[in-house]
């Protein structure tokens, strides 16, 4: 019985390791992530440490509304005067 029991021992030892491996790797490629990639806890991290300075610059809408042509006027078809 201990023969049988010596020879299980390596593949049972080589198996383990194999199932840690595999479950580590799965467990941080399933992380949850942000739209951009960055994993979850980075960007919480990174976004604690931009709190604490904030971008004086930086609107809520991130400057959407002073980008050109953000008109919220809908064209008609017709022309304007000035060519456009």
């Amino acid at each position: 019985m201990w023969d049988v029991l010596s020879a299980l021992i390596p593949p049972t030892v080589v198996a383990a390791v194999f199932c840690a491996i595999v479950y580590t790797v799965l467990r941080k490629e399933m992380a949850p992530r942000t739209s951009d990639g960055r994993l979850l806890k980075e960007a919480e991290a990174g976004d604690v440490q931009t709190a604490s300075r904030p971008d004086t610059n930086a609107s809520a809408d991130g400057g959407a509304k002073n980008a050109p042509g953000s008109s919220t006027e809908v064209p008609d078809g017709r022309e304007e005067p000035g060519g456009r």
